[in-house]
């Protein structure tokens, strides 16, 4: 009985964007404040960029990456 009131209580908390190691790229828009269709494109033409990590077919973002990854792109505009 406390191990199924203990697995509930887990499905209760969310981890908030901040604290994830990857994101979705709805969760990457959102969190970058970019839209999904230009993440996208960035990610089209960087399938092999170390900031994409590939479940299957679906690319996940890893966020800390991610962030130097723009911060590196734009210092150099």
């Amino acid at each position: 009985m406390r191990k199924e009131i203990e697995v509930e209580n887990i499905d209760k908390y969310e981890i908030p964007l901040w604290r994830k190691y990857t994101l979705s790229v709805q969760e990457a828009a959102k969190y970058f404040q970019i839209g999904d269709k230009k993440l996208k494109k960035l990610i089209e033409k960087n399938p092999d960029a170390e900031f994409i990590l590939w479940n299957g077919s679906r690319p996940q973002i890893k966020r800390k990456l991610f962030e130097q990854f723009t911060d590196e792109k734009l210092s150099a505009i």
